[in-house]
């Protein structure tokens, strides 16, 4: 299966299961709750954002699960109010919600593979 197929399938296992068990935040990361304020956002907003991530938005992935989270992580990106966040995210344990690892202003350059780039 090509990359993009690929990242278009895992989406799409995302959005379901986030709205069949919902979607876990790992807010004991103090960078990913400062982007809330940052951001100027409430948590609803941000689990919008997640459920209109495209195949646009993907940067890397998948990376081998090292946290015991359950499936492997994938790296997307997105501009919110004019900021580029840094969003990692992972299908979790089987019957089980999704897992946002990373939602926090991006603090290096992202590379989007299938992003048309304008000229």
């Amino acid at each position: 299966m090509n990359k993009r197929k690929a990242v278009k399938q895992f989406l799409k296992r995302f959005k379901q299961k986030a709205r069949t068990w919902r979607i876990v935040f790992l807010d004991k990361r103090s960078k990913n709750t400062q982007a809330l304020l940052d951001l100027e956002i409430n948590p609803k907003e941000r689990k919008e954002v997640l459920l209109n991530l495209d195949v646009e938005d993907y940067s890397e992935g998948p990376i081998t699960d090292e946290f015991n989270l359950g499936s492997d992580l994938w790296v997307f990106g997105k501009v919110v109010k004019h900021e580029e966040v840094y969003i990692k995210i992972t299908l979790g344990k089987e019957s089980n919600p999704v897992i946002c690892v990373s939602f926090h202003i991006a603090e290096y350059e992202m590379t989007y593979p299938f992003k048309k780039h304008e000229e």
